[in-house]
């Protein structure tokens, strides 16, 4: 992954986007689309989630070869369709990429890699840690 697509060839010089740029820009857009709670990398990558360090490329690859494939892995929240959200993460990704690139996004992979469940915010004043046995 470390090739650089050159996109245009000019007068004045050479445009050329890196695979990190896409990337970065998959990852944004997958994370706008609501019930996506984050993206879903390796073991490093949750370490420094854990840490408190924002990566935007986790979870994603990007392959330049004939056709231009994005893969992601994604953590959704509970209650939402996965097959749909699937969808609409693919087509927020695709366009994002266009739109800001000019490329032509060939593919674009969705791994639902994990689900989160809501907090328990329920306030319930009965709450206790251990509930009574009943003797």
């Amino acid at each position: 992954m470390n090739e650089i697509y050159e996109y245009d060839q000019n007068a004045i010089g050479k445009i050329e986007i890196a695979p990190e740029v896409i990337q970065i820009i998959s990852g944004i857009a997958a994370a706008s689309v609501e019930g996506v709670i984050g993206l879903s990398g390796g073991t490093a990558a949750n370490i420094n989630q854990l840490l408190g360090r924002k990566n935007l490329k986790k979870g994603i690859h990007v392959d330049l070869g004939e056709q231009l494939a994005v893969d992601l892995s994604i953590v959704v929240q509970y209650g939402f369709s996965i097959p749909e959200l699937g969808r609409k993460v693919q087509e927020e990704v695709k366009q994002a990429i266009e739109n800001m690139t000019g490329l032509q996004v060939d593919q674009v992979s969705v791994k639902i890699s994990g689900i989160k469940m809501p907090a328990n915010d329920s306030g319930d004043e009965n709450n206790e840690p251990n509930p009574p046995r009943v003797k």
